[in-house]
C-alpha cells in the first residue's frame, strides 16, 4: 500500500516532465528540478523530504512536487484502546507511541502576499499511513492500530535566496485526512460501523464499541496544521 501511493505521485510528477519536455518552447522559462527538506511542527514533530519541478506548462506555468513525511504523534488514549481493541484488563503501566508515514502531491503557484515576491500556494492531494503502538509494562500485552487515509492539503511557502542554488523555505498551512478503518489486533472499527470483532463496553451494559469510541480513543490524523523550515537545492 505505502509503495503503491509513492509510486502514482511518481509517476504523476514523471508525466509532468514528460508533458513540459514536448512543450516547454512555449512556455515562460526552462523547467528545472530541485530537492528540498522541510523539518518542524505538524501535529508534532515532522519531516519532510521532496523533489519538485519548476515552469510545468505551455501557459501560466505551475510547479508540481512529491513529498514524503513522518511526523511523531500522539497515538491517543492507551487505556481506552485497551478496552475497545483488546480486553477490560487494567493491569500493567501503559506506554504509547505513534506515527504517520504521509505522501504528497503539491501543485504550486507563484502567488506574492503581504509583499513577499517569492511567496506560493500550495494545494494537493495528500495519502497518510498510521500506527499507533500500545504496550502495558508488567501486563504483558502490547498491539498495533493501523490506519491508510486520504486527504487534501492547503497552504502557503515563502522562499529566500541564500546562494545562487539555494533557497530558505518558510511553509505553513494544514491537511485534512478522511477518517479511515482503524485495525488493531483482531479487530477492526470502519466509519460505517460495519466491524469486525467488536469489544463490549463493560462500562455501558456490554454494549458492543463503535466506530465513534474508536475513533475518539484513537488519534489517527484528521486536521494536520503544520509550520516547518526547511532548504531547497536546484539540481
Amino acid at each position: 500500500m505505502k509503495m503503491n501511493k509513492l509510486l502514482i505521485l511518481v509517476c504523476i510528477l514523471l508525466a509532468g516532465i514528460s508533458y513540459t519536455s514536448h512543450g516547454q518552447e512555449k512556455g515562460s522559462g526552462t523547467s528545472k528540478v530541485y530537492a528540498g527538506f522541510l523539518t518542524g511542527y505538524n501535529r508534532g514533530y515532522g519531516i519532510q523530504a521532496n523533489v519538485g519541478l519548476t515552469n510545468v506548462g505551455n501557459e501560466n506555468p505551475i510547479e508540481l512536487r512529491v513529498g514524503l513525511g513522518y511526523t511523531f504523534l500522539n497515538p491517543g488514549n492507551a487505556l481506552d484502546a485497551r478496552r475497545i481493541f483488546i480486553n477490560n484488563n487494567t493491569n500493567g503501566t501503559p506506554e504509547k507511541s505513534g506515527r504517520s508515514i504521509d505522501y504528497r502531491l503539491d501543485f504550486i503557484f507563484h502567488k506574492p502576499i503581504f509583499g513577499l515576491k517569492h511567496s506560493y500556494i500550495i494545494l494537493g492531494p495528500r495519502g497518510s499511513s498510521f500506527k499507533g503502538n500500545f504496550a502495558y509494562i508488567g501486563g504483558n500485552e502490547e498491539f498495533d492500530v493501523i490506519s491508510n487515509q486520504w486527504g487534501l492539503g492547503v497552504g502557503l511557502e515563502n522562499r529566500t535566496s541564500l546562494a545562487p542554488k539555494l533557497s530558505l523555505v518558510v511553509a505553513v498551512g494544514v491537511d485534512y485526512y478522511i477518517p479511515s478503518t482503524l485495525h488493531g489486533h483482531d479487530t477492526s472499527y470502519s466509519p460505517d460501523n460495519d466491524n469486525v470483532n467488536p469489544r463490549n463496553d463493560n462500562e455501558n451494559d456490554d454494549e458492543p464499541f463503535t466506530y465513534k469510541d474508536a475513533n475518539e480513543a484513537i488519534s489517527q490524523p484528521g486536521f494536520m496544521p503544520y509550520a516547518m523550515l526547511g532548504l531547497t537545492l536546484n539540481l
